[in-house]
């Protein structure tokens, strides 16, 4: 197959640039349209029992949730005080006249109502309820009442958050840290490159591929957005992916292509060998990322399923780009390909150098080796003990952001939660009096709920308010959920809210994660045996990457929790604990790329064991003849998500230094040391299989 394409792209090699130049200049003119339509949500289990509490006070209830949240400070003076009583109604009155505004709730228009006013009584609530439900707008609208509204007026302070703000902040950073990292990685890529490949036209290859996969896998998920939410967060995932995964396989292809023309071979020849070997590697391999990060999309949260569809498309954008363009530019461009020559050492492939003799000083003492080895990780692992998780909240932004201070001056001055209370529904309410009282009298008793509110009816169904003391996406917000939930209640009884939302997500996440342990575990011992042949490697591959992978989170516990290395990955706030979401992602683009790296390799020991070198020879030659590869691929991935560390939300920041730690532990110590090292003591065993399953051993 892959011959045939190589003679293919040969003999029609303009056609094919002409084909994928307007796909490209197509896909990123339409495709630009998704950043006005990315959401900031999406943690949310859909069927939880939270989620359908919110269709409850949707449907039946017609509730909302407060858009914008602003709090009036007096200062020293009391919200009752005619002054302030004044200022706030001017406020207010401005709050009404907005276009956008559907109602506005006070303190003061609610009777001075106790659960609007702070505990020293200085400051009150206003609430903002939009017309709008589009999430696109609620977000502008979000940017735009905070800046009219937050800030000093008539010597008081004016402090606003809610879901618009907070949304408008996060998407705002996110995209300008984008910016800067685009503008400091792709850079620094190419200077890298250019080291790497020692010429200036090869260095341009792999951005060629990289870029051009982003910009397809941006219409990709325009498309989406047209039957899903997507998640902000994609874009930082699909430009480290398209672009450092657009490298790595660029890398590879353009690597044989000048190995197979210093041979002697002609432009045709070069390129149906490379894609007979390198072009192999790259497919399996694209496959192989493919495969784990759709394992993403088996949660039931649009986070993670954006992640998977974003992830996997701009992996499969990467393997198009580098199998059917590139080598037609390959094919064009043919000896020109060394033009511009900057450094004669990135041109010229040494048989035997560097690489060759780490492998073969590995092999000779590959007890020591894994022992220390594993000393290491296993001291990397160590801090995974005061591992606790979380979810995103204000605490993800920088300490100076407005939004963050409003929340932690909320947090702060006001006892309950009036902004983010428990919702409890009993769809059968009318009919369940006695029974509710009983049941909301021990709700009232329960440690952690600073009131309940009246009952509420509508038709058959009855609703309750709670207000509850501690922040509600804390470990401490769910164990106050699982207590209520544990209660003796009435028949249908549903709780929900924001608390109640953070405990059904992290639920899902647990419950889903044998499955998607289970799928990566199957998909990737086939694709590797099919690979290989082998019954053995790819069971090491697995036990490795598990065990990187601990070591990543176990550096990820030491540097966001006990909040080590400030000086390289800047400033961030503690909080104690480390976002579900994130390292669920990290976890799985970390083991994709680490099997990334596993194909690379056992693809060029393969080659020389089939050839006939004896299990030493092979791994030292094959390591010679990847590692380099591997080496700059891994560095070069490494730096594009390494420039997401200077994000100001904290959960971009741990994605990029976690996966770019990941990366460099993977491609050194665990591939240059302990692979050889294990390959040695296993032999011949390496390549043993029963000879069943040799049928389904792909033919090299």
């Amino acid at each position: 197959m892959f011959e045939k394409l190589g003679h293919l792209i040969a003999k029609r090699k303009k056609p094919i640039l002409a084909l994928f130049l307007l796909s490209t200049i197509f896909a990123g003119v339409v495709g630009s349209q998704v950043f006005s339509r990315f959401d900031t949500g999406g943690y949310m289990d859909p069927n939880s029992d939270s989620a359908k509490v919110w269709e409850y006070l949707d449907e039946t209830f017609e509730v909302k949730s407060p858009a914008v949240v602003l709090v009036v400070d007096g200062k020293d003076n009391s919200v009752d005080d005619l002054s302030v009583v004044a200022s706030a109604e001017k406020i207010e009155a401005s709050l009404r006249s907005e276009p956008s505004a559907e109602s506005v709730l006070s303190y003061w228009s609610a009777g001075g109502a106790p659960s609007l006013k702070s505990k020293d009584g200085n400051s009150a609530f206003i609430f903002v309820y939009l017309k709008s439900t589009d999430f696109t707008e609620i977000d502008k609208l979000g940017g735009l009442y905070q800046e009219k509204y937050d800030g000093a007026f008539e010597g008081m302070e004016v402090y606003a958050s809610g879901g618009a703000v907070f949304a408008n902040a996060i998407n705002g950073r996110i995209q300008n840290d984008l910016k800067i990292s685009e503008a400091i990685s792709i850079p620094l890529t190419f200077l890298l490159l250019l080291f790497v490949f020692g010429a200036m036209a090869a260095s341009a290859m792999p951005l060629i591929v990289g870029i051009t996969a982003i910009l397809g896998t941006l219409l990709v998920m325009l498309l989406l957005t047209l039957v899903t939410d997507v998640s902000i967060f994609a874009l930082n995932l699909t430009t480290g992916l398209g672009l450092g995964l657009g490298i790595d396989y660029a890398l590879l292809i353009v690597n044989r292509f000048r190995e197979e023309l210093a041979k002697g071979l002609d432009n045709e020849s070069a390129i149906v060998n490379t894609l007979r070997t390198a072009g192999k590697t790259v497919f399996y391999s694209g496959v192989t990322v493919v495969l784990t990060l759709l394992s993403l999309t088996f949660f039931p949260q649009n986070f993670l399923k954006s992640m998977g569809y974003a992830g996997a498309a701009v992996v499969a954008l990467a393997v198009v780009g580098a199998l059917i363009p590139l080598p037609a530019i390959l094919a064009l461009l043919g000896t020109k390909i060394n033009k511009g020559v900057v450094r004669k050492g990135g041109i010229v492939q040494k048989e035997d150098g560097r690489w060759s003799k780490v492998a073969r000083f590995v092999m000779r003492r590959p007890i020591g080796v894994i022992t220390a080895s594993l000393a290491v990780l296993f001291l990397m692992i160590a801090p995974i003990a005061n591992i606790k998780f979380s979810q995103v909240d204000s605490g993800v932004l920088p300490r100076g952001d407005r939004a963050y201070i409003a929340s932690q001056f909320i947090a702060d001055e006001f006892p309950g939660q009036e902004s983010n209370p428990i919702e409890i529904v009993f769809p059968n309410g009318a009919s369940q009096t006695s029974e509710i009282n009983a049941f909301l009298n021990q709700v009232s008793a329960t440690q952690g709920i600073s009131r309940v509110g009246q009952i509420e009816l509508v038709g058959e169904s009855a609703r309750v308010v709670a207000i509850h003391s501690m922040q509600p996406r804390t470990s401490e917000g769910e164990a106050l959920i699982k207590e209520l939930r544990n209660l003796p209640s009435p028949d249908g009884t549903l709780i929900g809210g924001a608390a109640a939302d953070y405990a059904d997500t992290q639920n899902a996440i647990s419950s889903t994660l044998p499955a998607v342990l289970g799928w990566i575990i199957i998909t990737v011992l086939l694709l590797l045996f099919a690979f290989t042949g082998s019954v053995l490697l790819p069971i090491k591959a697995l036990i490795l990457n598990f065990i990187s992978l601990a070591a990543t989170m176990g550096v990820l516990t030491w540097v966001f929790i006990d909040g080590n290395l400030k000086f390289l990955v800047g400033d961030f706030i503690e909080t104690g604990s480390l976002d579900t979401n994130t390292m669920v992602l990290i976890a799985v683009v970390a083991f994709g790329l680490s099997m990334d790296y596993e194909v690379f390799l056992l693809s060029r020991i393969k080659e020389e064991h089939d050839a006939g070198n004896s299990n030493i020879d092979s791994v030292a030659m094959g390591l010679q003849k990847s590692a380099r590869i591997i080496t700059a691929a891994a560095f070069i991935l490494a730096v594009v998500f390494a420039a997401f560390v200077i994000s100001g939300v904290t959960s971009i920041k741990m994605m990029g230094f976690g996966v770019a730690f990941a990366i460099l532990l993977d491609a050194t110590l665990i591939r240059a040391f302990l692979v050889p090292a294990l390959m040695r003591l296993f032999g011949n065993w390496n390549w043993w299989a029963p000879r069943s399953l040799k049928r389904f051993q792909i033919n090299h």
